[in-house]
């Protein structure tokens, strides 16, 4: 990446565009966004999802633990 006194002007007033569009169009991407939360049916969402969470659980049992004990035996190991 360029430090901003190697960008020529027009790479600068590529950026400055950049911004301002973000500017304008990020509030409106945020309403939308929550306005389409507002909608959501969860119930609708659950069902839809209960039959992949049921293989899930059928292909790729719990394991026996989280692994942060392997984890914190590793950490252990590269500060010494």
């Amino acid at each position: 990446m360029k430090s901003v006194e190697e960008m020529t002007e027009q790479e600068k007033a590529d950026i400055r565009a950049w911004i301002a569009n973000w500017r304008e169009l990020g509030p409106i991407l945020e309403r939308m966004r929550w306005e389409s939360l507002r909608h959501v049916n969860t119930a609708a969402a659950v069902e839809a999802l209960d039959l992949a969470y049921k293989s899930a659980r059928l292909h790729c049992p719990p394991r026996k633990t989280s692994g942060l004990v392997e984890q914190q035996r590793w950490f252990t190991l590269a500060h010494r």
